[in-house]
């Protein structure tokens, strides 16, 4: 009798991410990523593919950037290398051809690499195409010509769950190198095969057709432009029991994120189908070993190593650790922090909780925002030497958003208010303008002792002591 097997997935990733870059990769026109951005506004001749419009030299920092990621993921780096055409027709490439470093006899940018526990087969760098609305037929070149970085993995993968946690940490770790856009987003097509069979019997007797139940045999199919993990691992999913069920042949396939279902588009093109040839428009590229020992050395700490320096530096726990470290420009601010003589322990809930709060509060992220070190640190020193009150310095720290100012000097007329004759006059003013809620206290409603703590701290725009000021109201209500 055929002991059946267990049916196990290959799945491979080709991910596209956009790097962060003044100008598109061979025109001048301003590199808009940005969404909701005016249809065909940063344009020219050239990413709009006018006949006789050449390519300008490749954008250079946008060269060094891709290097850079491919030594993040553990590639050999070639140091030489040239563009060639990837021809095809469709709309959102009016010229009918792709610039790009890959293809049939291409040299990556980056080689047989491996990036946490999978393999990555190439990295290269390439030219986006426009955007094409096939509803309405029109396409915006604001996108057109912008730098692309593609990683292509080994086909490692066998599950939905772990492709998902995978690319979250790539993400992480391309954030910290700031080479790529994180508000443009990634853009993925994803590779599903089951082919790699786990026998748990003799295979000498068992076909494909065992194994799936039905005649014919499977083929890779790619599934293109996913661009959401959670898209992604539901992709996944739903392949693998299609393919299980049905088999596949090799093709092309989108997916519907309203109907959770993958649909055919067209057969699989291979690379021939794409007439590559080489750039004759373009130099090829030769970086040089100096330039690559540069930009090695120019490598910044990954998020796994600053977390464990975080924990051993600072003697912070995991957890606190991981919230700095989620963001480099995050770590690194609370590293200066630290510098500037704030000691770890006071600075860290000022950054983890409050300057987060602010950050979130205004849609925003600390790289985009103009709050300095000095100015935190000068608002910290105030709080700690007791010279103004948290809750006032949570109010002027709301207030460093969108640019920080120097507080050195505001402690002379918002400083906190110790004295307790003053703060008993405040706390006897309160009880006099809120009889119900001093009736209510007397009764037995905890809360109302709160609410008149908060008429104080309103009275004094928190500047009154909060130790010394509940102290005083507690004799007072008697």
């Amino acid at each position: 009798m055929k002991q059946m097997p267990e049916i196990k997935a290959m799945i491979g990733l080709e991910i596209h991410t956009y790097l962060i870059t003044k100008e598109k990769l061979f025109c001048r026109c301003r590199a808009s990523r940005e969404k909701g951005l005016k249809s065909n506004i940063n344009i020219c001749p050239i990413c709009t593919g006018m006949p006789g419009a050449k390519p300008m030299a490749p954008n250079k920092e946008a060269v060094k950037q891709a290097v850079r990621i491919g030594m993040m993921l553990g590639c050999k780096i070639n140091a030489e290398f040239f563009w060639q055409r990837k021809h095809y027709s469709w709309p959102d490439l009016p010229k009918g051809y792709q610039n790009t470093i890959s293809g049939a006899s291409a040299v990556p940018i980056g080689e047989n690499g491996e990036f946490q526990g999978i393999g990555i087969w190439s990295m290269h760098l390439e030219e986006d195409p426009a955007a094409w609305d096939p509803e309405t037929g029109q396409i915006d070149y604001n996108r057109s010509g912008l730098p692309l970085v593609e990683i292509v993995t080994a086909p490692d993968f066998t599950d939905a769950e772990e492709v998902g946690e995978w690319l979250g940490r790539l993400l992480h770790n391309l954030n910290y190198l700031k080479a790529v856009d994180g508000d443009a987003g990634i853009k993925v097509d994803v590779n599903v095969n089951l082919v790699n069979y786990k026998f748990t019997g003799p295979k000498t007797s068992i076909s494909q057709e065992d194994v799936l139940g039905l005649p014919g045999k499977t083929e890779r199919v790619e599934i293109k432009n996913l661009n959401s993990i959670e898209s992604i691992k539901r992709a996944i999913v739903y392949e693998i029991e299609r393919q299980s069920k049905e088999g596949s042949e090799r093709e092309t396939r989108r997916f519907d994120a309203a109907t959770g279902k993958t649909a055919r588009m067209r057969s699989k093109e291979e690379a021939e189908d794409y007439r590559f040839i080489r750039e004759p428009d373009l130099q090829d590229i030769n970086l040089g070993s100096e330039m690559i020992e540069d930009l090695r050395k120019s490598m910044p700490e990954t998020p796994e190593r600053k977390l464990e320096k975080m924990i051993k530096k600072f003697n912070i726990g995991k957890e606190d650790a991981g919230i700095l470290t989620k963001h480099l420009d995050i770590a690194e601010f609370f590293e200066e922090v630290v510098d500037a003589g704030i000691d770890a322990k006071f600075a860290l809930p000022w950054v983890n909780v409050e300057l987060l709060r602010v950050l979130n509060y205004n849609k925003t992220s600390l790289d985009k925002s103009e709050i300095k070190v000095e100015h935190f640190a000068e608002l910290l020193k105030l709080v700690r030497e007791g010279k103004i009150t948290e809750l006032k310095a949570k109010q002027i720290l709301n207030n460093f958003y969108p640019k920080s100012f120097s507080v050195a000097g505001i402690a002379s007329k918002e400083g906190k208010i110790s004295d307790k004759k003053e703060l008993g006059k405040i706390a006897l003013g309160v009880i006099e303008k809120n009889k119900k809620a001093v009736e209510d206290y007397k009764k037995g409603e905890k809360n109302s002792f709160n609410y008149l703590m908060g008429e104080i701290m309103k009275v004094t725009n928190k500047r009154a002591d909060f130790g010394i000021a509940r102290q005083i109201l507690e004799e007072k209500l008697r």
